[in-house]
């Protein structure tokens, strides 16, 4: 898992591939763009913007990928997003390939809360469960741009 300023983005573009694409997007973003999925290099890098009310953490489920990592950058908004490693984390929905996803409960073991805002990015690979779309407070509205890209590219 890293956590940074989307203002340092340039120095992780060296750690894969799509990477220097998937931020030129992510710095580029204008935040009057619908919601949906864009593919930016057909299947391999998708952006999904999309916009939500965060809630309480019991409300929220933990997931991981085994074929796309995250990049995620909330550009309106904050909330808190849950990691633990992913192999602590019990399955309460056995993977999917067609979504790409596994669920699982509530950590027991140690986890981190971050807090995702404006201004930064979190990017996850398949041993990071996550748990996105966390209130801080109170329930908020959020925008977020979630790059998925192919771990193999």
């Amino acid at each position: 898992m890293l956590l940074d300023q989307l203002s340092a983005s340039a120095a992780y573009e060296t750690l894969h591939p799509l990477f220097p694409k998937a931020f030129a997007y992510l710095r580029a973003f204008d935040v009057k763009t619908e919601d949906g999925k864009y593919e930016l290099q057909g299947q391999d890098l998708v952006a999904i913007v999309q916009r939500y009310r965060t809630a309480p953490s019991a409300e929220k489920l933990w997931e991981a990928h085994q074929v796309y990592g995250d990049i995620q950058v909330v550009y309106q908004g904050l909330e808190y997003c849950g990691h633990a490693d992913q192999r602590t984390l019990v399955v309460t929905k056995p993977y999917v390939a067609e979504k790409d996803v596994e669920k699982y409960a509530a950590p027991t073991g140690p986890a981190a809360l971050l807090t995702l805002g404006r201004g930064n990015f979190a990017v996850f690979h398949p041993q990071d469960g996550h748990q996105p779309g966390v209130q801080i407070d109170a329930p908020a509205e959020i925008l977020k741009v979630v790059i998925k890209f192919r771990l193999k590219a």
